[in-house]
């Protein structure tokens, strides 16, 4: 263990800002971070089940770090910044296996390319995280890692996919963690776990290197703490990567004085906010309660009227778009397996596998993900005829003309923001699966706009409950304007009680 005196530094909570004032002040170093959140890896995660992999090498980048500190500062906007991956990205010290034992083998050689990025500014990969098999569902199941927990109650799911990072991430585990969403997974967890989650741009952030499951629908996006340091990471990771041509859209997007310029106490004086009602309430009676559904409503309308105090003006209600035409233009059926193969071929003798098929067919996969691989035809698809598939060219189409109706209604109506809850209702209990259509995840999903999700409150049994914004596309500093303003005014994160600090 590091013997650096790290007693006046308060670990648990501790935000990019701190950690850094703590190094610059001599309270802490990298190396007795990582020493510190392994620590409470080792005594939390047999609860939470979060974490599939422990990077052997964190100490000794840590301590080289140190060493650069002493001589040359700080590396890089993220130095010394333990950072806990969702195992679908490629590191090329430690294997990626989308949570798949079919997979636990599977080390590339390459990291992918936002994990770079976020070596050079400076991070320590401390672990990776688990998630739900393939990111198939919203749960957090897997064959490689059982099921993770929900931070605030361990009977509970932490919804997927990205339900590890979420859940370590709310339980101090690691400072900062990244996740992926197709549609959810970087909104529902972090609603479900009290931290908070962007879903970015399409085209801001490169999917080079992260095991996909929908070229049209995947993207990286950070899962943090505050909103600061969603801003702090997401300024690392945006950028065009010429391996990844629809980044050429986000391509002079950040803006010349990033993300973190842009956070503003006073955020909501004078924003337009609209609430989508059609995405509130129980949107099937066999899913859940109407007591259940109520129990978000109550959380969510009182973060409207705070945002109002704030000096918002709210526009409800807003009809935003048809939805069942926004629930039929999901291409992710269509497209997983022939991108999921292409990514197999890509690592070579990294894997023994070379198809969707052939890690189906190992018998390995969770029970509940290979059914609904079947029920969905995933195998099914004739992925060398996509380009003349009339149902999935029907569906690129429709996704288009949501994006022109979402951008048409922020317009009408003058808004900043669109907003709703990510989920209609809370985290259920284990072994119920959580219901995906009381997920509203498509609207960002299936047109490629930005949303943030913050915590809002928590329901009066206790379980967290998040709001989404949702914006134009490339207006991640607006919605990060807002929800700090949101963050400052309500103070709504508040850590698990079971994981507090160690003795």
């Amino acid at each position: 263990m590091s013997t650096s005196p790290t007693d006046s530094f308060d670990l648990v909570e501790a935000t990019i800002a701190d950690i850094h004032a703590a190094m610059a002040d001599e309270r802490v170093t990298a190396e007795a971070l990582v020493d510190r959140y392994l620590a409470r890896i080792d005594a939390y995660d047999g609860d939470l089940n979060a974490i599939l992999t422990i990077n052997d090498d964190a100490r000794r980048r840590a301590r080289r770090l140190d060493a650069r500190f002493e001589s040359d500062g700080f590396v890089g906007p993220l130095h010394g910044v333990p950072v806990v991956l969702k195992d679908n990205q490629n590191t090329h010290d430690m294997p990626t296996t989308a949570g798949s034992a079919a997979l636990a083998e599977s080390t590339p050689s390459r990291d992918a390319f936002a994990v770079k990025w976020l070596r050079d500014a400076g991070v320590v990969i401390i672990a990776k995280a688990n998630l739900q098999e393939l990111s198939f569902g919203v749960d957090t199941i897997s064959s490689l890692g059982g099921a993770t927990r929900n931070a605030y109650d361990l009977d509970r799911r932490p919804a997927g996919s990205s339900g590890g990072t979420a859940a370590a991430i709310a339980a101090n585990l690691g400072a900062i963690g990244t996740g992926t969403d197709t549609c959810s997974s970087v909104r529902s967890p972090p609603a479900f776990n009290d931290v908070v989650g962007v879903r970015p741009t399409r085209g801001l952030v490169s999917r080079t290197g992260i095991v996909p499951l929908s070229e049209t629908q995947d993207t990286l996006g950070p899962i943090t703490r505050t909103v600061a340091d969603a801003a702090r990471l997401l300024e690392v990771v945006a950028g065009y990567d010429p391996e990844d041509p629809v980044t050429a859209r986000g391509a002079g997007q950040v803006p010349a004085d990033g993300y973190v310029s842009h956070l503003d106490d006073g955020g909501l004086d004078g924003a337009r906010i609209g609430i989508a009602r059609q995405f509130f309430g129980l949107q099937n009676e066999e899913n859940a309660s109407a007591a259940d559904a109520e129990a978000v409503t109550t959380v969510v309308e009182d973060a409207i009227e705070a945002m109002e105090a704030a000096g918002a003006t709210i526009v409800d209600p807003v009809e935003v778009v048809d939805v069942d035409r926004l629930a039929s233009a999901r291409v992710l059926q269509y497209e997983f397996a022939r991108d999921f193969d292409e990514y197999l071929s890509e690592l070579g003798d990294a894997t023994p596998h070379d198809s969707l098929t052939e890690v189906v067919d190992t018998g390995t996969v969770a029970p509940s993900i290979e059914s609904r691989l079947g029920e969905a035809g995933i195998l099914d698809v004739d992925t060398e005829s996509l380009d003349k598939n009339v149902g999935y060219l029907r569906r690129l189409r429709r996704r288009r003309r949501l994006a022109e109706t979402t951008l048409s209604r922020l317009v009408e109506h003058d808004l900043d923001a669109i907003l709703y809850p990510p989920s209609t209702i809370p985290p259920v209990e284990i072994p119920e699966h959580q219901p995906f259509e009381e997920m509203n995840c498509e609207l960002s999903a299936h047109t490629g706009l930005p949303a943030i999700v913050v915590p809002a409150g928590f329901t009066d049994d206790g379980l967290p409950v998040g709001i989404e914004l949702l914006g134009r596309a490339f207006t991640e500093s607006r919605l990060f304007e807002l929800a700090y303003a949101f963050e400052q005014a309500t103070d709504n994160r508040r850590p698990p009680d079971r994981f507090g600090e160690l003795d």
